[in-house]
C-alpha cells in the first residue's frame, strides 16, 4: 500500500461553501484532496483511482445520494475504505441508516477542524492495519505454497487460537490478556511455520520417517522463522510482528522444557506460543499428512489431555476442555 492511500481524501459534497471549507481544512493538514459534487461522480473517481481509501461524503445529494454511494463503495471488496459521513445534529435517523449501510464514522455540520483531524487519524490507522494484513497474507501464501498446507489447516488453527485466547481472557485474568492481543495472536497464527521456507522440499514432503539428520534440519525452521520475523519487526516497528516472532520461534517449545529451539519451560515460553502450540498439534493429530493418517477426535483429545503439564500449558488445555463445543464446531466448519 503506498503512502498516497493514507494522504488522499475524496470529499463528496454538493454545497460549494461546505466543499471549499473541507478542502481548505484538509489541505492545511497536508492531505491531497479530490472533490466530487454527487455520488455518481464520486464513484467513478473512486473506481479510477485505486489509492483512494479515505472518503468524506454528504448524504443528501443529487443524482446519487450518500446512502447509495456507501452501498456502492462497500460492494468493492478489493480495498479497505474508511467512510466518514456528514450529518446534522437533528438528523439521527439518517446517521443510523448510513452507519448500518457501512459508514465508519461521522462529522456534524458545521465541521470542526480538530474533530475532522481526529476522525481522519482513526481512518488512517484502520488503513495501516489493512496494509499489515496484506503483509501477513503474502507471507502466509508463500509458506502455504512451500509446505502444501491447506487453507483449512490455517483457518482451523486461527479459529482454535482465538477460542483459546478468548477463554483465557474470561477465566484467567491473572494472565492480563486483552481482547486486542487475543485477536492479534489469532491474526499472526498462520505465520507459525514461516521458517519452513528454508527447509528442503525433499524433507518437507518425504513420506515416512525422517532420518536423525533430517529431523535436526527440520527443527531449524522455528529458529529461522523467528529470526526472520524479528528482523522485519525491528525494521518496521510493527508491534504485531513481535507476536509473530514469539509464535514462530516458540511454538515447538514444551511446558516441561523438552522442546526446541531453546528448551524453554513453563511461563518462560511466551503465552502466544503456548496457545498456538496446542492448536497446531491438535490440528496435526486430526488431519492426514504425507507421513501419517488422521487420528479421531476422541483419540486426539485423550492425547492432548494426557500431555497437559508435559507438552502443553495446563491452563491452555483447561481452556480447550471448557470450549469443546466451539472447538468441534470449527472442526466441522473447515472439515
Amino acid at each position: 500500500m503506498s503512502q498516497g492511500a493514507e494522504s488522499k481524501v475524496l470529499v463528496v459534497e454538493d454545497e460549494q461553501t461546505q466543499l471549499r471549507l473541507l478542502q481548505s481544512q484538509l489541505q492545511q493538514e497536508g492531505y491531497q484532496v479530490i472533490t466530487a459534487t454527487n455520488g455518481r461522480e464520486a464513484l467513478q473517481t473512486f473506481q479510477n483511482d485505486p489509492e483512494i481509501r479515505l472518503v468524506i461524503t454528504d448524504l443528501m445529494m443529487p443524482e446519487m445520494d450518500g446512502f447509495a454511494l456507501i452501498q456502492a463503495l462497500r460492494a468493492n471488496e478489493s480495498r479497505c475504505t474508511y467512510i466518514i459521513v456528514q450529518t446534522h445534529n437533528e438528523d439521527s435517523e439518517s446517521l443510523t441508516r448510513a452507519l448500518a449501510l457501512g459508514a465508519d464514522d461521522y462529522l456534524v455540520k458545521p465541521v470542526c477542524g480538530v474533530e475532522l483531524s481526529l476522525r481522519l487519524i482513526s481512518g488512517r490507522q484502520m488503513i495501516r492495519i489493512d496494509g499489515q494484513d496484506e503483509i501477513i497474507l503474502a507471507m502466509i501464501k508463500m509458506t502455504g505454497a512451500k509446505t502444501g498446507e491447506t487453507g483449512g489447516h490455517l483457518h482451523r488453527v486461527r479459529a482454535y487460537t482465538k477460542i483459546l485466547a478468548m477463554d483465557l481472557i474470561n477465566n484467567r485474568p491473572e494472565l492480563q490478556l486483552t481482547r486486542r492481543k487475543a485477536e492479534d495472536i489469532a491474526r499472526v497464527s498462520p505465520l507459525h511455520d514461516i521458517g519452513m521456507m528454508a527447509i528442503s522440499d525433499a524433507i518437507i514432503n518425504k513420506p515416512g520417517r525422517l532420518s536423525v539428520e533430517e529431523i535436526d534440519l527440520m527443527k531449524t525452521h522455528a529458529l529461522v522463522g523467528g529470526e526472520l520475523l524479528q528482523e522485519i519487526h525491528e525494521r518496521t516497528g510493527l508491534l504485531y510482528l513481535h507476536l509473530a516472532y514469539e509464535v514462530a520461534s516458540g511454538h515447538h517449545e514444551r511446558w516441561d522444557g523438552s522442546g526446541y529451539p531453546k528448551g524453554l519451560c513453563g511461563t518462560d515460553i511466551p503465552l502466544a506460543a503456548r496457545i498456538i502450540a496446542f492448536a497446531d498439534v491438535f490440528d496435526a493429530l486430526t488431519t492426514e499428512r504425507c507421513y501419517k493418517t488422521a487420528f479421531s477426535y476422541e483419540q486426539a483429545k485423550k492425547m492432548v489431555v494426557a500431555a497437559s503439564g508435559r507438552h502443553f500449558d495446563p491452563m491452555v488445555v483447561e481452556a480447550y476442555l471448557r470450549q469443546e463445543v466451539a472447538w468441534v464446531a470449527v472442526m466441522k466448519q473447515y472439515q
